[in-house]
């Protein structure tokens, strides 16, 4: 079985063939910036894939993409995409691909799932559950969704471990993905089915309000995660306390050879994480998190900082297992995510 998985970002489309055991057949990517408009880019990166791989072999499409969204409609209003406001997504490349089953989740709840299924996880260092169903909704059903309903995966997207079966995965029942970039978005996987919440924006990780009185946020808060995690935040920060460099890989450059006002723009950023992750990982007893998404690439300067405060900030007990890791996925993890949308899941070779 082969589906065709897209991965809608704020500055890039990205498509992929993919094939039940996580295979990439073909793969495109085409840029905002030389498309001309959002809706050419989808025709374009569509187009790259169904002229290497014939349409008719192509039996679904999986979509993750930048919110917010709503499933039940298919429809999508990317922050950095203001041309597509309520843009019927799920419908457009169902227009493209007719006949087949079309389902949409979030970008960063895509890179979750992906990571889950394909992903490397290192050994669990904390004490296993007790096998059992704990996210609430049956194997087989998307989790905050009605099975069948437009845009919304209908089958387990990850229906790895039914009631009282391990899981896949030993000490990952519980995954919160989160994308770092020019925003702050997530998702959760529990027990291998996406959780999307009713209208499927579930995991907005970067709007938790870490800071009352701290600068205002796109969304309409104050103090959010992403006006101090984000790229874009960190550099205005780093800017104003004298920095000079230009985006958010010269800051990582910066703070790796000892900029200490650098260092310190990821160390407020870590913090900001932190407090986020420690809230998820109370409400919903978290194994992990996985963290993808540009500002990630800066790698030990983000991470170093990152688990420390993890760490440090820990109170109860079950929180104290968690962890953070860096995407082993890479790029391809949304795309993969995207596909396991809708493809029959299979658990890795070992």
């Amino acid at each position: 079985m082969t589906v065709l998985a897209l991965d809608i970002g704020g500055t890039k489309f990205a498509a992929a063939a993919v094939t039940a055991d996580g295979g990439m057949t073909a793969r495109a990517e085409v840029p905002l910036s030389g498309a001309g408009s959002p809706d050419r880019a989808l025709a374009q990166v569509v187009e790259q894939i169904t002229a290497r791989v014939p349409a008719d072999a192509i039996e679904g499409v999986g979509i993750g993409s930048a919110g917010p969204l709503d499933v039940r409609a298919g429809t999508v209003s990317p922050v950095n995409i203001p041309r597509w406001r309520d843009f019927p997504l799920a419908g457009a490349v169902g227009r493209m691909l007719p006949g087949r089953p079309v389902r949409l989740a979030g970008d960063a709840q895509c890179m979750a799932l992906g990571e889950w299924w394909r992903g490397t996880f290192p050994a669990d260092p904390g004490t296993p559950e007790e096998p059992g169903a704990a996210a609430g909704t049956p194997p087989g059903t998307a989790a905050g969704a009605a099975p069948g309903s437009p845009g919304v995966p209908g089958t387990a997207a990850g229906a790895a471990s039914g009631p009282g079966e391990e899981p896949w995965r030993p000490g990952s029942r519980a995954v919160l993905g989160v994308v770092v970039s020019t925003g702050v978005g997530g998702g959760f996987v529990l027990d291998g089915v996406p959780y999307l919440g009713p209208t499927g924006n579930a995991g907005h990780i970067g709007h938790i309000t870490v800071d009352p009185g701290g600068d205002p946020c796109p969304c309409g808060a104050s103090g959010c995660v992403e006006t101090v995690a984000s790229g874009p935040a960190m550099v205005r920060w780093a800017r104003a306390g004298g920095w000079t460099g230009a985006d958010a890989r010269a800051l990582a450059a910066s703070a790796r050879a000892g900029s200490e006002i650098a260092q310190a723009a990821f160390s407020r950023a870590a913090d900001a994480l932190a407090t986020a992750f420690h809230t998820a990982a109370a409400l919903l007893d978290l194994d992990r998190v996985v963290v993808g998404g540009g500002v990630a690439a800066a790698g030990p300067v983000l991470f170093g900082p990152l688990r420390q405060a993890v760490a440090e900030n820990a109170g109860l007990g079950f929180t104290r297992r968690l962890r953070v890791d860096a995407t082993s996925l890479g790029r391809d993890a949304g795309l993969l995510g995207a596909a396991a949308l809708v493809l029959p899941l299979r658990p890795p070779a070992p």
